[in-house]
């Protein structure tokens, strides 16, 4: 999947509707958890693919890992995107002290408006000490292309709102945050050199992209409840692995479910892709009481649009859609524990 200029305007765009619609709010003292269901699905679903590609023996454990793995990239990569903006509004006091040590500075040298690294919105988001520990943990500061930095940094004084921004002597809040979400939505998701250097480091940016708009946008909002080593929940931790788990060990009791309804189409001639999102609904129907069996047909439908072909959703609908009615005219959707 390719992610445009285009479409970066149009998620945050449509996420900034959305959060006008639901009244998303990051409430003191309590972390807003973005990270979704559909995000813990598309992990598991390629974790699930590589165990179905990879020609060693894959156990349990080895896929829980992979999976696990995952979730700490997005984690790393969201860590990394706030640590990028905070070294591009700091680079306003490391241009005005470089220049000024010039050996004969300029006018224009020694009069470097410094306004931006004293953001009121950069300080909360460096007074976090979760963001201070993330950094280390995730050792973003390797990952920093110090050109790339100072372009964006350049591009941004070179804007009519950073002129605007730092002929006001005042700091009000509105602009201390517009001028941060500016780098973000205008400096960085539409720079292709940008989005290039992150898909060198984190190769799930494509994935993670949307998700990572309207975490942003609520992080903006309130930086100092944002915990980055906490980013995912431990409910959705244990969906993830139970998911993946599930789905990898009941691989032959979904396949005897499955089979009966395909017809006069051989298993092995299936997309690996398509037979594995059509057991992870199955596993859903079966074993995940809280999740209403319409969302899951939904999910799977829409995974298989975007990440095989429109004719995989139409085809893994009709086989979810089969299953579900025989279960429920069998009185077999039960939703318990498959251990049981």
């Amino acid at each position: 999947m390719t992610v445009t200029t285009q479409s970066y305007t149009a998620i945050i765009s449509y996420m900034t509707s959305i959060n006008k619609k639901f009244n998303y709010i990051c409430y003191p003292n309590k972390l807003f958890r973005m990270i979704s269901r559909r995000n813990i699905r598309v992990k598991v679903m390629q974790a699930l693919y590589s165990a179905e590609t990879d020609n060693s023996d894959f156990t349990t454990q080895k896929l829980l890992r992979m999976v696990e793995s995952q979730l700490n990239q997005t984690k790393q990569l969201f860590t990394y995107l706030v640590y990028f903006i905070s070294e591009v509004a700091r680079f306003a006091e490391t241009d005005a002290l470089k220049r000024a040590s010039k050996h004969l500075p300029s006018a224009e040298d020694l009069t470097v408006n410094t306004k931006l690294a004293g953001n009121e919105l950069l300080w909360k988001i460096l007074e976090n000490k979760s963001f201070l520990d993330a950094i280390k943990t995730f050792k973003s500061e390797s990952l920093i292309d110090k050109d790339l930095l100072k372009r964006v940094y350049v591009n941004l004084t070179q804007s009519e709102i950073y002129q605007t921004y730092i002929s006001e002597q005042s700091r009000e809040k509105k602009s201390e945050k517009e001028i941060i979400e500016l780098i973000f939505n205008e400096l960085m998701l539409p720079n292709k050199d940008f989005t290039d250097h992150l898909e060198d480091f984190f190769v799930h940016w494509d994935d993670d992209a949307d998700m990572m708009v309207l975490m942003m946008e609520n992080f903006i909002q309130k930086p100092l409840t944002y915990n980055f080593l906490e980013l995912i929940s431990e409910e959705k931790i244990d969906y993830s692995k139970k998911l993946a788990q599930t789905t990898f060990e009941k691989k032959d009791y979904c396949l005897e479910q499955i089979s009966p309804k395909l017809n006069n189409w051989d298993s092995e001639r299936i997309a690996i892709l398509d037979m594995v999102l059509m057991r992870m609904g199955l596993c859903e129907f079966l074993y995940f009481e809280t999740i209403p069996a319409k969302v899951t047909l939904n999910e799977y439908i829409d995974l298989a649009k975007e990440y095989s072909t429109e004719q995989s959703g139409h085809f893994i609908n009709g086989i979810l859609d089969s299953i579900h009615k025989d279960l429920i005219e069998t009185n077999k959707l039960n939703k318990v524990d498959y251990k049981k």
